[in-house]
């Protein structure tokens, strides 16, 4: 295994300088740190949600509005989609041809849309019942935090679509497998935050 493979254990530069490899370092690093500040943002956010948990005003409460099946399925949609993508990565380290590559990319893309449109339809089902975030301290928080998990969600998906296109347009050059990597992390990170959601607002809701 050369240097180049041992600085970066995610994907393989092929023969570049070592300028390119420091660049890459670099600007994983910098991406490791907007994905840290980001995290803090979503920690902000549950900890809104567990203050505000009780404030239902009267309202819709989380065992009334909380479905563990559909809320299930979206979870395991997520994390196949975490495995499509770390598939997608194992080709391209291996040099496995461009267009298994692609496919593995629209399926992460096909998935991640499935997970958007279900959780639309749950937040279309909360609306139903009268569930707006402006009814209560409790709704505020919880559409607070999880529709921005599927506002980063939507992103995700758009970036696939460019990545996608460079892949095409420029082929697996070091730049756009830097890029794949980065989109990696951002990813593999909206499954953590995602099992966060699950584990400590849907599940815990279900009792309350």
């Amino acid at each position: 295994m050369s240097a180049s493979d041992d600085r970066h254990a995610g994907l393989n530069l092929g023969k570049t300088d070592t300028e390119t490899d420091d660049a890459a370092s670099s600007d994983v690093f910098g991406f490791w740190m907007f994905l840290m500040s980001d995290a803090v943002l979503f920690a902000l956010m549950f900890a809104t949600y567990g203050v505000m948990l009780p404030a239902t005003a009267g309202g819709p409460t989380p065992a009334s509005e909380y479905k563990i099946t559909p809320t299930f399925i979206e979870t395991l949609v997520l994390l196949t989609s975490s495995l499509t993508y770390g598939m997608a990565s194992v080709s391209m380290k291996h040099g496995a041809h461009i267009r298994r590559v692609l496919g593995w990319m629209a399926v992460t893309l096909a998935l991640g849309l499935m997970f958007l449109a279900m959780e639309l339809h749950d937040f279309s089902d909360m609306f139903s019942h009268g569930a707006y975030p402006t009814r209560s301290g409790y709704l505020s928080a919880f559409f607070g935090l999880v529709p921005l998990h599927g506002l980063h969600v939507a992103i995700g998906s758009l970036w696939i679509v460019a990545m996608m296109a460079q892949l095409l347009v420029f082929g697996t050059d070091p730049r756009v497998k830097i890029n794949l990597l980065r989109l990696g992390l951002f990813w593999h990170f909206l499954d953590i935050v995602w099992i966060a959601i699950f584990s400590t607002v849907y599940l815990p809701g279900l009792i309350r």
